[in-house]
């Protein structure tokens, strides 16, 4: 009987030492590892390696150059000189992450027939506007025209003509000289209508250390897919003024050409407003000598804030807003004139804010108040207006005004305001500028999502990284292959994908959940049935270790 009790005593022992070895091997082998997988973070995987490789990327910018020898620009053994191409390459010495190497592609031979027929005409507007009809150019290129040097084309006093269009004119000054005096004098034109090393130091500013970037310089409006432009007019006192601005007809004449020339680079939309009682928040000085009053330079930047809360065109848009504000002062305060920094006063009597707008002060003339009841009828003369506005535009955009070579003919810009080659030389600093903000964002996000490793990446969020990646190695290939505007579409589409990535909201959800506090929530869950599993184990390994030593004492 004794017997028989312990051994059934032992067949339970040996039946709780089974069980306990069962509960921890399903424990270990299968709840473990379910627990791990079911709370791990989802990371998909990233291009990490071809992201750190788009920081030391080398960009080539290709500008194709059609130089075309008229009849009589060159002597007859010259001709067998002409290269059919050539590339020269300039880096650009920026120090910037990304190296920037200009390629100049040329391209010699002799006019056509329709050219020539072209170059004999009386003016070069006429002869620029017959060859930009017969033959259209491809964006981000130049053709430069060598004629004769007797030509009757240029005025006798001017080497050269810079048009509206990517033509210019240059006489054939090397008669008697070696060919290479042509490729040096062009080389002068071609730096004034391509991308010039300002306009890319410009394009990059944000981007840029302090060496190559003071903060005194100009900042342009950031690309973006679309802008905004509000004229206002501000008329504090309309018990003094009715003023009456033909604004439609201003944009339509002038605005509406210079926003078709800059369709390609974004969607551009204007609107316009009246404000009554709207006050510029800073009150004016009087001056005795003139009987007129004026604002200083240094009070200038307080302006802005108080008549930008009456805008409220920022608010309501997603895209970057332009102001123009055209300002009539009060009788009280009347003339008003704003001052520059040496205290003379400002010729066109505005000024304006980076990435912001424009103000201009319109004073009403003193001889209307002669004789007149109040309110004074007021007729705004929009053609003075609107060339401070234009102008004011193209210093927003980052368009800077041209630096002609010396004896060189420029006629001036168009009705627009902007040459085609302008446009061309905004859509390389776009590009360049795009290429610069989606590195630097991917950038950011690599490293972001490498030091905090309890983040999410869900697959459509990979999937814009790796479109973004992809965009930008593809507008890296369209610049080095002359394509501007394929190349700014997918600069654009990199811009576009990146900050989709970079702000979705799934990257938030855990980023205060690390796994300490993981370990925290589930110990106290697991930790009852974990201790009796642990002690069990712990007696099981005891007794084994007992045994084991046993038949060593008896040997």
């Amino acid at each position: 009987m004794a017997a028989a009790r312990a051994k059934a005593a032992e067949l339970e022992v040996v039946r709780g030492k089974r069980a306990a070895l069962f509960f921890a091997a399903v424990a270990i082998m299968l709840g473990l590892p379910l627990w791990w997988k079911t709370t791990e973070t989802y990371r998909a995987s990233l291009p990490y390696l071809e992201i750190n490789e788009l920081n030391t990327m080398e960009l080539r910018l290709m500008v194709r150059i059609r130089l075309v020898f008229a009849r009589g620009s060159l002597f007859p053994d010259h001709l067998d000189e002409l290269p059919e191409t050539s590339v020269q390459e300039q880096e650009i010495p920026l120090k910037y992450k990304m190296k920037i190497k200009f390629l100049y592609r040329n391209e010699y031979r002799v006019a056509s027939e329709r050219e020539e027929e072209a170059l004999s005409l009386g003016s070069v507007q006429e002869a620029e506007a017959m060859l930009s009809e017969s033959q259209p150019q491809d964006e981000g290129s130049l053709t430069v025209y060598i004629i004769d040097e007797e030509s009757s084309l240029l005025p006798e006093d001017m080497m050269s003509y810079i048009g509206h269009k990517r033509t210019a004119f240059t006489r054939g000054i090397v008669r008697h000289h070696a060919f290479s005096v042509i490729q040096q004098y062009v080389k002068e034109i071609i730096d004034t209508m391509s991308l010039a090393e300002d306009v890319l130091a410009t394009a990059l500013a944000d981007h840029l250390s302090e060496d190559n970037w003071s903060s005194d310089n100009w900042r342009p409006l950031k690309s973006s897919l679309g802008y905004e432009i509000t004229f206002s007019l501000l008329n504090p006192d309309p018990k003094s003024h009715e003023v009456h601005w033909d604004i439609e007809g201003a944009v339509r004449h002038y605005v509406q050409p210079f926003v078709d020339a800059l369709s390609i680079a974004g969607n551009i939309s204007v609107d316009s407003q009246i404000l009554y009682y709207a006050m510029l928040g800073v009150n004016p000085r009087f001056d005795a000598a003139s009987s007129s009053y004026y604002l200083a330079a240094h009070s200038l930047p307080h302006v802005i804030n108080p008549v930008e809360s009456r805008l409220g065109s920022s608010a309501a848009s997603l895209y970057p807003v332009l102001n123009f504000l055209l300002y009539v002062p009060e009788l009280a305060h009347s003339p008003l004139y704003i001052q520059d920094k040496d205290g003379a006063p400002v010729a066109t009597n505005a000024f304006h804010s980076p990435r912001w707008g424009g103000i201009m002060v319109y004073n009403v003339d003193p001889k209307a108040y002669n004789g007149s009841e109040l309110p004074v009828k007021v007729e705004v003369d929009m053609v003075q207006v609107m060339e401070v506005f234009l102008a004011q535009l193209r210093l927003l955009f980052g368009i800077p005004e041209p630096q002609m070579p010396p004896y060189c003919l420029f006629l001036g810009p168009p009705s627009g305001g902007l040459m085609t080659w302008e446009v061309d030389r905004l859509l390389w600093a776009r590009t360049l500028e795009n290429l610069a903000t989606a590195t630097a964002t991917l950038t950011s996000l690599a490293q972001l999502l490498g030091k905090i490793s309890n983040i999410v990446i869900k697959d459509d969020v990979a999937s814009e990284v790796y479109r973004a990646v992809a965009a930008v190695q593809k507008a890296a290939e369209e610049l080095a292959s002359g394509r501007l505007v394929s190349a700014f579409t997918a600069s654009q589409e990199a811009v576009t994908s990146s900050e989709r990535a970079f702000f979705d909201p799934s990257l938030l959800h855990l980023l205060y959940f690390p796994d300490d506090q993981k370990f925290a929530i589930y110990i106290p869950l697991f930790l009852p049935m974990a201790v009796p599993i642990l002690l069990s184990l712990v007696k099981i390994f005891l007794e084994m270790r007992k045994s084991w030593k046993k038949p060593e004492k008896r040997d």
